[in-house]
């Protein structure tokens, strides 16, 4: 029995490229067991900035987790009116000339995430806020519009 994690799940709205072999430790990773990505991929680094999007009865809301990140140094924003995309920068760290090194797991670099936003979304009413490295974006819903039911007289 194979179990399906949530980030297997096919998102119709993401436009996030699949990667089948993000990863792996081959590539111009030089040995190292974590493959290096170039810093001019918009996919680099902490790149895959980790998104929830839930939806409930009256918005769909996108948590995102960027832990680290002022809200200055984040970006939300709406393209040709229904894409929603979420971008950011996290610096590397200074390197002092006396450093040594030891490990270097955390990553820096650039992310972008876009999503196609439903037809019931109500773009110009978006909500974003920022505490303890978590972004949460609202976009709020339209009302579903009840079809309006006309009698027919029968004739006869």
């Amino acid at each position: 029995m194979s179990l399906i994690r949530r980030s297997d799940v096919f998102d119709p709205f993401s436009l996030n490229l699949w990667n089948p072999f993000q990863g792996f430790p081959f590539g111009s990773g030089g040995g190292s067991l974590f493959p290096r990505v170039s810093s001019g991929s918009e996919a680099a680094a902490f790149a895959g900035a980790r998104i929830d999007w839930k939806e409930t009865p009256e918005a769909h809301v996108f948590t995102a987790d960027v832990p680290g990140l002022k809200k200055e140094e984040v970006k939300v924003e709406v393209e040709d009116g229904n894409v929603l995309q979420i971008s950011g920068e996290r610096s590397k760290e200074q390197e002092e000339k006396n450093d040594k090194w030891h490990r270097v797991e955390r990553s820096s670099g650039k992310f972008l995430r876009r999503f196609r936003l439903p037809e019931n979304a109500k773009t110009e009413q978006i909500r974003a806020s920022m505490e303890n490295g978590v972004l949460t974006v609202t976009v709020p819903k339209e009302e579903a519009k009840k079809p309006e039911v006309k009698p027919v007289q029968i004739s006869g």
